[in-house]
């Protein structure tokens, strides 16, 4: 059974995150085998004041 962590920038919608965790159980079919009833994937949201690239905070979604 995989357990799978995504940490992603608050602000993605229930329908964003409910797409990529029906794509992220497909690929663990496909790629390890998994069954989806048993493919667990959690998300950690995070703040744009908590990730930095390149040196520089990332900015939330809408400002982009």
């Amino acid at each position: 059974m995989p357990n799978i962590t995504v940490e992603i920038l608050r602000g993605r919608t229930v329908e964003q995150r409910r797409a990529f965790a029906e794509a992220v159980t497909e690929a663990a079919e496909t790629h390890l085998g998994a069954t989806p009833e048993r493919t667990r994937i959690r998300f950690l949201e995070v703040g744009e004041n908590e990730v930095a690239i390149g040196g520089a905070f990332v900015q939330p979604p809408d400002a982009r």
